[in-house]
């Protein structure tokens, strides 16, 4: 019988042959790709978006999510996702789901759209630019009138 040491192990491999670097790199990146298909394979659908495999060592699953709903929605569900990930070889031995919220970086904004200003504004503007009497908001307020597009 393996103790629960072996997962460290699993997940903890490295070569000690000088020059082999980059393989030991590789094969922990394809192993950690492995892993993260099969705990996102475990998390229900609606969750799975946004959710990120991160570690697992000593028996601890660590999760990242992008906001805090879905990672008290997984908190509530971990239970069934440990039971359906101890099926697998990689982690028989998780007995603990530990969820981080890790926000997204930046979003990317929808490009600024400008409205043209209609006939009728700009009809308007030059009206209340004839009853004003600061000098300063009446130039101000013909010249935003003369940004008419036909």
């Amino acid at each position: 019988m393996r103790e629960k040491n072996d997962q460290k192990m699993i997940f903890g491999k490295t070569s000690s042959r000088p020059g082999s670097t980059l393989k030991a790199l590789l094969t922990k990146a394809e192993l950690h790709q492995q892993a993260e298909q099969l705990v996102l394979a475990a998390i229900p659908d609606e969750l799975a978006d946004g959710t990120r495999f991160v570690s697992c060592s000593n028996g601890e699953l660590v999760l990242a999510t992008d906001n805090a709903s879905k990672a008290t929605r997984l908190r509530f569900r971990q239970h069934e996702v440990m039971e359906s990930l101890r099926q697998h070889e990689l982690f028989r031995f998780v007995w603990k789901v530990k969820i981080k919220v890790s926000p997204l970086r930046f979003r990317a904004r929808p490009a600024m759209k400008s409205t043209p200003l209609s006939k009728e504004n700009a009809r308007l503007l030059k009206e209340e630019a004839g009853h004003t009497k600061d000098k300063a908001l009446r130039e101000v307020l013909e010249k935003l009138a003369g940004h008419v597009q036909d």
